[in-house]
Order: C-alpha cells, then structure tokens, then sequence
C-alpha cells in the first residue's frame, strides 16, 4: 500500500523522537515533514538534535539529513506536504491549542500527545482498546472548525496508561473507588540520566499537575458522546498521588480498588484481564499488542527493567492482585511511558483514525 504520508510537530524533542523511530520503519506510516522551533529550522535533522538524541536505537538514515522545518511559519507549506501530523510539543498550553488548531483549519488531521486540547468537549481523547467509539466526535468538531479533512485528536496521559487499562474490564462490576500511587520514570519530564543526574539515588514527590490529570482524565475516557460534545462519567472516585522516581522508562502504579455491591473473586478479576481485547486488536492495527493486559502470577513481578518493553512496550503489565484490608482488592501495574504512554499510543490512535476513515490520503 501507499504510505501516509506523516509530519512530525516538535521533532527534536524526546517524544518527537520517538515519533520518528516508530514511523521510520512503519508499515502504514512515512515521516516526510519533521519541525520544530525557529531555533532548529533549516538544519539537517542531526545537525538540529546534535547531542540531544536520546534514544537507545540511532537516527534513522532516512531522516538524518532531512532538513528542519519551523512548526509556526511553515504551517501552510507543511499542511500541503503531509496527509495528518503528530504533535508533542514544549510551549505555553495556550500556544499548543492555538498551533493545533490552526493545522486543524488548514485541513490537516493532528494526532496531539499534548495535553493542551484533553478538555476540549469535542476532542476525542483516546485509548483505542477502551473507547475507540469516541472518535465519532470528530464529526461534531469539524462544524465546528469549518473543516472537512482536518481535526485534532489526542491520547490522554501517560500515568493513566499504567491503571487505567486494568480497571477498565473490571468496570461491568461497579467500582465504587479506586486509589493509585505512581512512581514514574524521568523520560516523563524530557529527561534522562545525563541531563538530570539530581534523579540519582533520589524520589522526588512531586510532578506538578499530574494527580489532576490522574484523578480526571479517566472521567472523560469513560465518558459518552452526547449531541456535539463528549460528557464525561460522574465515577469512579479516584484518587491519586504520583511520584517522580530514578528509572529511565517505564510508569508503575499500585492501585487499590473497591466495589459498590458483591465484589469478583481474584479468579474472576484475572480472567476478565486475560480475555480482555478492545477496537485495536479487532482490526489487527500494526501496533497494536496481541494481548492487551498480562498478568505475572510471580510475586515479585512486573519489574520496570525486565517487563517494560512488553510487546514492543505497548502492553499494560499486572501483578500482585490480592484482597486489602480497606478496599476490596490492590495490585501492581506497568507501562511504557514513553512508548504505550506518549508516542507509541499516538501511532496506535492514528492507525485507528486511518482504518476508521477519519484520515485519508491527499
């Protein structure tokens, strides 16, 4: 098939990055465009990211010498270039909704890891495995943008991708309330080792803006489309405290959970995860993992180091489930933040919205 032709807003940045990993060498997927700030444009991709590839594969070749665009003055010519765009970003939320919305009116699809337009009550925040059907919206937003090809979608953050996915099955049940900690590696600010060596033997606890995000970003993936906006669900109360801890990739979560009435048996819990599938393995989307949700029986397992990278790190891992003293059940859970919570989900959304029709070839 002929691939779609892709641009990537914010390239040089650690998500950008990643950005061109996953579609140097996607099936469905080619990076014609990469832009960034007046700061990089018209330099060779190598020459703008220098030092700063942090990545653990190199700089595809075809793209090492790729010249750089500017994402603000070249919007037009970059609109005509490409089929959609993705966009991770570093500016003012302020300035992201207005740049995304302005590739929208130029009639260019923007898949958006930022979080600038989460709220937007006509903006499909997605996971394809738990509400693929949100994307209908995309209708309702293209009156309102006065566009026929061009929207903006966007995946929701990465913390929730860790909990989220595993109290998802269990939601047929009533869960009443749900309490999670999150202990979240250093690529989620941008950083590595190298740039932020304070993160040494240190937990910092504190991620500014994070427990809303965690707490209220699940309502509005849970929510339904209702006339021209999505409504989010008034519960599960969740409640939630996230920690910056020493590790490259890879978000862990302890999350506690309670039920309205008779609560599953662990049996139950277990086997709700195994069969568990959603909108992305049903048609077999290229990044799509075959099994969504693995569950680890050893007590001591999922590990960040050894399990991160499940399914080429876009599968949630789960452990430790058992009853608690105070709530029904707790157990342990794990994502790749950077892959199935930043970049790779985005891939995953636009493969969704290309099978779906929302975006089409030029």
């Amino acid at each position: 098939m002929e691939k779609f032709r892709v641009g990537i807003i914010g390239a040089t940045g650690m998500v950008g990055q990643r950005f061109v990993l996953l579609t140097a060498n996607h099936p469905w997927f080619t990076p014609v465009v990469l832009a960034a700030s007046a700061h990089s444009a018209g330099k060779p991709y190598a020459e703008a990211i220098g030092e700063k590839w942090h990545m653990a594969d190199p700089i595809p070749e075809s793209v090492r010498s790729m010249v750089v665009m500017d994402a603000e003055a070249d919007a037009e010519e970059i609109a005509k270039q490409v089929d959609f765009v993705f966009c991770a970003v570093n500016m003012k939320k302020d300035e992201i909704k207005a740049l995304e919305e302005r590739y929208a009116k130029l009639e260019c699809p923007v898949v958006s890891n930022n979080s600038a337009h989460r709220h937007t009550p006509d903006v499909p925040m997605v996971v394809p495995e738990i509400n693929a059907d949100h994307i209908r919206i995309i209708d309702a937003q293209r009156k309102r943008l006065g566009t026929k090809r061009g929207f903006i979608a966007v995946k929701s953050n990465c913390s929730l991708q860790s909990y989220v996915p595993a109290l998802h099955p269990l939601m047929k049940y009533g869960i009443e309330k749900a309490l999670v900690c999150t202990y979240q590696a250093i690529s989620g600010a941008g950083k590595t080792f190298d740039t932020w060596p304070e993160m040494l033997d240190n937990v910092i606890p504190y991620i500014g803006g994070e427990e809303e995000k965690s707490e209220q970003e699940p309502m509005k993936l849970w929510g339904h489309i209702e006339g021209d906006q999505i409504v989010n669900a008034a519960e599960p109360n969740i409640t939630a405290q996230c920690l910056r801890v020493p590790v490259s990739d890879g978000h862990m979560a302890a999350c506690f959970v309670s039920f309205k009435g008779e609560k599953p048996s662990v049996e139950q819990i277990k086997a709700d995860w195994a069969a568990f599938s959603g909108r992305a393995q049903e048609l077999e989307l290229p990044s799509a993992p075959k099994q969504f949700l693995h569950y680890f029986e050893e007590a001591d397992r999922p590990q960040t180091k050894l399990d991160r990278n499940l399914e080429g790190g876009m599968a949630v891992s789960i452990g430790r489930l058992r009853p608690d003293t105070q709530y029904d059940y707790k157990f342990v859970c794990l994502s790749h933040n950077t892959l199935r919570g930043a970049a790779g989900g985005a891939v995953l959304l636009a493969e969704l919205l290309c099978a779906e029709g929302y975006i089409t070839k030029k």
